[in-house]
């Protein structure tokens, strides 16, 4: 009756084994580290940037307790800040001879004590939040006016390319602000522009007034279109700022809206703000234009002429100065794919692009246009441009396209993670920052795992001296829900915060709950007479609608709280729903395997251990079950 089978007390083993493994991880702790990584896009962090910081450590005399390769960075870990921070000034004279032109980002770092063999079976702590773990918190304003400017500059170019396609004839395209004026000699040729406008661009609205002789009609983003575009231009820059920080390895990320144009970043272990500024800025947006090849344009390259009107000088990496055009042809959003490979004729690196089905229209219109003319491709990085490439246009292009040239794998490879990584929409500036220490960190850590460890003593107390050898098997189980709950959450690689230990510490006390309710029920099977095996059996079974019952009315709220909560009410609301689910195997499942494993095997079981039971008696009488 009150037997498990094998196969369950193997589940339970194996529970409690992977359980034990996956939360050992977080009792080692942190060391003070120093991350390397790269700080322009054309530099890469290998096996030989290793080689030099453990060189740079070496000639230092400093001893790293382990200097690793991910990657994406080199990390080098130490036993102390003191050695830390003289760490990081060695390899910052090593890897940046100078400083007004850093190649690399050397920041600190906070990395896990896990032993080797744990971090081989993939065992890693939970991340540690902000208010946890300490770091930096930025508040960014993201330049809305910026972001309806360059929409405004992409509509301009597909007006141009619409009315030459149509053989509409006009006076001249411009963009005045964020509106769009285009002249006409004729109210025909007006009355041709204004349908072409209705029927290809609905995001424009239009309106046409006489100007002088001439017809001028000024086009403008409507209203809905342009907060779709403002949305648009947040999404993408966050989803940019993904992409850039998570190359720089950085633990977790917090990456959140706020209101309608701000973008909050928090970056958890990154003590130096000034390295976490570099981190951000290191967000670059990408453009293609035409290469300016008139006979000014090449006295302005060789330094004996201006620049023309209407173009711009950029550099490229190896210093050669590049004249291109101020229109920008396709920007790096409209960038689907990048891929690094060879020319099947030349057998030379390559990297093939693939754009939407508008930026293939765009390279189709122009590349014919400009067939054996170079065409630019700039990147902009903290306010600075750099011609990455300027290939030549050799046939017309259309939605997939390659860039060949004089280029190496490796720059092949390079250049394709980097046109993959996107651009920033809108440009974004720091309007706040905060930076918490790892002293306060390291309080909040200790006053949570207090709340917990004391919550934790004071309800085993207590069920052990309520339901005595019943109550000490609800106090093991709630351990090992506590257990379960930890891996599952250094499992799922979650970020701990103060409202989750808050949730840890309340999945206890609900936890606790469902053994109540089991061991009362018992009582009740008791008091009604039934042998204390038959208690049992019916104490767990009849319980179990109950907590299913109340399990799944709790785990409701606590999934509407992650669904429609943000921030710490997110962390919080994570912790929670876990919480219900560990507990649901551990007071249950593992908590009847413990009674089955004690008094399963008397056949002839005369009481039980579950404190008072007050059984109702002619003459008054009180009877226990020891």
């Amino acid at each position: 009756m009150n037997r498990y089978p094998v196969w369950k007390y193997a589940i339970i083993v194996i529970a409690m084994l992977v359980g034990a493994i996956y939360t050992l991880p977080n009792f080692f702790g942190e060391a003070p580290a120093v991350q390397v990584s790269a700080a322009k896009s054309f530099i890469k962090v290998d096996s030989t940037t290793q080689a030099r910081v453990e060189e740079a450590l070496k000639a230092a005399g400093i001893t790293a307790d382990a200097v690793t390769y991910d990657g994406n960075s080199v990390k080098a870990r130490f036993g102390s800040t003191d050695v830390q921070l003289k760490a990081k000034d060695a390899i910052q004279k090593s890897l940046i001879p100078d400083p007004a032109d850093p190649g690399y980002v050397v920041a600190l770092n906070l990395l896990s004590r896990s032993p080797a063999w744990l971090s081989a079976l993939h065992a890693s702590p939970m991340y540690l939040g902000l208010d946890l773990r300490g770091g930096v918190h930025f508040m960014l304003q993201v330049d809305m006016q910026a972001a309806l400017t360059k929409k405004t500059e992409a509509f301009a170019g597909d007006l141009r390319f619409a009315l030459r396609e149509k053989n509409v004839r006009h006076g001249g395209i411009a963009r005045n602000g964020q509106s769009i004026e285009i002249r006409f000699r004729d109210s025909q040729t007006l009355e041709a522009a204004k349908r072409l406008v209705a029927d290809q661009f609905p995001e424009l609205q239009a309106v046409d007034a006489p100007d002088g002789t001439e017809y001028r009609l000024t086009a403008s983003i409507r209203p809905e279109a342009a907060r779709r575009v403002q949305e648009q231009a947040l999404k993408q820059n966050m989803v940019t700022l993904h992409n850039r920080i998570n190359e720089l390895g950085v633990a977790e990320p917090v990456i959140q809206q706020q209101g309608l144009d701000r973008i909050v970043v928090q970056l958890p272990g990154v003590q130096d703000t000034a390295k976490a500024k570099d981190i951000l800025g290191r967000t670059a947006t990408l453009e293609m234009r035409l290469v300016d090849e008139s006979s000014e344009a090449r006295a302005a390259e060789q330094g004996t002429g201006p620049v023309p009107f209407g173009s711009e000088r950029y550099l490229e990496r190896d210093g050669r100065a590049v004249i291109v055009k101020k229109q920008v042809i396709l920007s790096g959003d409209s960038l689907t794919d990048a891929q690094p490979g060879f020319d099947s004729q030349s057998q030379q690196p390559k990297v093939d692009l693939t754009v939407d089905a508008k930026g293939g229209r765009i390279m189709r219109d122009t590349s014919r246009e400009n067939l054996k003319k170079r065409m630019a491709i700039l990147l902009f990085e903290k306010g600075k441009g750099e011609v990455l490439t300027a290939p030549v246009i050799q046939s017309e292009l259309g939605n997939r396209f390659q860039i060949s040239g004089s280029m190496s794998v490796n720059e092949a490879n390079d250049l394709a993670l980097l046109l993959r990584a996107g651009s920033l929409a809108a440009p974004m500036e720091i309007i706040e920052e905060r930076t918490i220490g790892p002293s306060l960190g390291a309080e909040n850590i200790a006053k949570g795992f207090h709340s917990v460890a004391w919550g934790f003593a004071v309800i085993v107390a207590f069920m052990g001296v309520y339901y005595m050898l019943f109550g000490l098997f609800s106090g093991v189980a709630l351990a090992v829900n506590l257990l379960l709950l930890v891996a599952v959450l250094s499992m799922l690689q979650a970020t701990l915060t103060l409202p989750g230990m808050a949730a840890m510490a309340l999945a206890l006390g609900m936890a606790i709950d469902s053994n109540v309710l089991i061991n009362e029920r018992v009582r009740e099977e008791l008091r009604n007479g039934a042998s204390p095996q038959a208690a049992i059996n019916s104490g767990y079974d009849r319980a179990w609608a109950t907590i299913l019952d109340s399990n799944i009315t709790t785990l409701i709220a606590g999934m509407a709280l992650l669904a429609f909560g943000s921030g710490p009410v997110r962390g919080f609301a994570v912790v929670h729903c876990i919480g219900i689910l560990t507990s649901m195997f551990s007071a249950v499942f593992f908590s009847r395997g413990l009674v089955n494993f004690w008094y399963g095997r008397q056949k002839k079981l005369k009481t039980v251990s579950i404190g008072t039971v007050w059984r109702p008696a002619s003459n008054g009488a009180i009877t226990k079950a020891e």
